[in-house]
């Protein structure tokens, strides 16, 4: 479910409304290191003059979306704008499937699960159950991570067909995260061909120092991946080796039950 990218082919279409691409880059604009900004801040982040963003700021401001401090006129995010996103986890019908199962494996393995979607060139976590012990990475639901340096974004290139993981690939910027990062594209679908077969994918401290990571993708009836699940740990307490050993029979086992289940075949039936 990997959603169509704003490019020029779809900017010059009659359909395509300039003015509401604007109001979101606006609030896309901030961040966590940009948690307020101001007008002048705003205009050169997004592109555009600053009588521009007073217009954008203001309406967003009116619809709630924006709050602007009196004190310091400058501008930052509501609680308003996670409305999207809360309706979206709200009725998603492979988070509601998928749920018990990750919840099952959190507990059977004490670590953190996520369950991630495609989008793009990265994976966007949409449900997460934190380890039982200390975890020490903050990832939130929403959180985006790269396809191609993440155990996650692994699983669900090894469901495509060589080539189009290629293109993937490809079209990735591959910066090093860490000093462990691959940054090869071929030894980056290397990990990938071997991930198939396996029947999931791994990842060591490629995108944060100390954490491990496998995952496996959840299959539709026709054969498509839908997303993936992970289990991350700490390799204060793991090591690749025994994660392969211990958890992945159990991450295998959770896809498999989720990509059997109904949504899985309402989500096929969605899409033709």
């Amino acid at each position: 479910m990997s959603t169509a990218p704003d490019t020029p082919d779809t900017q010059a279409s009659p359909l395509y409304v300039r003015s509401v691409a604007k109001a979101f880059a606006v609030l896309k604009a901030f961040d966590a290191g940009h948690r307020s900004m101001s007008l002048s801040e705003i205009a050169q982040s997004v592109g555009m003059t600053k009588s521009a963003a007073q217009r954008f700021t203001y309406t967003l401001g009116a619809l709630g979306l924006l709050y602007q401090d009196p004190a310091s006129r400058r501008w930052q995010l509501t609680p308003r704008t996670l409305d999207i996103g809360a309706t979206y986890l709200a009725t998603d019908s492979l988070i509601e499937q998928a749920t018990p199962y990750l919840v099952e494996l959190n507990h059977r393995c004490g670590e953190s699960v996520n369950l991630s979607r495609p989008d793009g060139l990265d994976m966007v976590f949409v449900a997460r159950f934190t380890s039982h012990s200390r975890a020490f990475v903050h990832m939130p639901v929403g959180t985006r991570i790269p396809m191609f340096c993440t155990a996650s974004g692994r699983a669900y290139l090894s469901s495509l067909s060589p080539t189009r993981a290629a293109e993937f690939i490809q079209a990735s910027i591959l910066h090093a995260f860490t000093t462990h990062t691959l940054t090869e594209a071929d030894d980056v679908l290397t990990q990938v061909a071997e991930s198939g077969p396996r029947g999931f994918a791994t990842a060591a401290e490629e995108f944060y120092l100390g954490d491990l990571n496998i995952a496996a993708p959840i299959m539709a009836a026709d054969g498509r991946a839908l997303g993936a699940v992970n289990v991350s740990c700490p390799t204060s307490r793991w090591t690749l080796e025994r994660m392969a050993l211990e958890i992945a029979p159990l991450l295998v086992e959770t896809v498999r039950q989720i990509s059997g289940g109904p949504s899985a075949r309402l989500r096929q039936q969605n899409n033709r």
